[in-house]
């Protein structure tokens, strides 16, 4: 059930309508319909399993790369179908980023990392890709803590830096929306607040949908919550009302620990 609150129509920056997914002859998500409005951080919570990570990756045809996989329904971004056959998916990609569970740098320099992406997307000018690089890092949170090791290999970093690279590489394209799947969930408390406040600074300017097995997290960081289970979307709502007044049973059951 999607309440009705956060249907935002034509402010919606995603919206998906009767998404279906399957890995070949397996279907993993079941009509999903919601609006995720620009600017805010969205949650996406649910047990192992249920199709968090899979819908994520719809967003930006993450999944196009497995064999077998089948999309129904439709999403649009900024009321632009991205199944589209004319859809350009290199193009999705750089509106669309996305940070990994597990940190991810290259094995390159902390510079070249960040660099990466507008390269690949043609620029050339190094001054350029230098203003880039810092103004990525920055936004990350991790410029004052590698400016003087631009040169150095990205995996001397720690497990915490490592992941906040991964956001500024994500950021050095310039994105509209970025996806986090579960971004904190390999981190000790203390890198897991840096991400969190992180976030916090970011949706002024981005819209987040992240994954989360944290419900407390979720709760933290998110301004609209999603609960799915078994594939399908249970509830949508702000985040407040679905930790504190949950309208559908299986919500209630889920967010106050009775299973999952």
């Amino acid at each position: 059930m999607v309440d009705d609150a956060t249907d935002r129509g034509s402010e919606a920056k995603v919206r998906t309508r009767d998404l279906g997914f399957y890995y070949g002859p397996v279907q993993a998500l079941f009509g999903i319909s919601f609006d995720i409005p620009p600017r805010q951080v969205t949650a996406l919570i649910g047990p192992s399993g249920c199709g968090k990570s899979t819908f994520l990756r719809t967003l930006n045809r993450m999944n196009d790369i497995i064999a077998g996989a089948r999309v129904e329904g439709e999403v649009l971004i900024d009321g632009r179908s991205i199944y589209a056959d004319d859809t350009d998916v290199v193009a999705l990609r750089k509106t669309v980023g996305m940070v990994f569970q597990k940190s991810n740098p290259f094995p390159k320099s902390i510079l070249e990392n960040v660099a990466y992406g507008p390269r690949v997307h043609g620029v050339r000018n190094r001054a350029q890709l230098a203003e880039i690089v810092e103004r990525s890092l920055v936004r990350a949170g991790l410029w004052s803590e590698v400016k003087d090791r631009l040169q150095e290999n990205a995996l001397d970093l720690s497990g915490g830096q490592q992941q906040r690279l991964c956001i500024a590489r994500a950021l050095a394209i310039d994105p509209e929306i970025l996806l986090m799947d579960e971004p904190a969930s390999a981190l000790d408390p203390r890198s897991t607040a840096r991400i969190e406040g992180l976030i916090g600074e970011l949706r002024q300017d981005y819209t987040i949908i992240i994954v989360t097995h944290n419900m407390q997290q979720a709760a933290r960081v998110s301004d609209l919550t999603a609960f799915f289970y078994e594939g399908r979307l249970i509830e949508f709502d702000a985040t407040p009302r679905i930790f504190t007044k949950p309208q559908q049973q299986q919500t209630e059951d889920y967010v106050t620990g009775r299973f999952g």
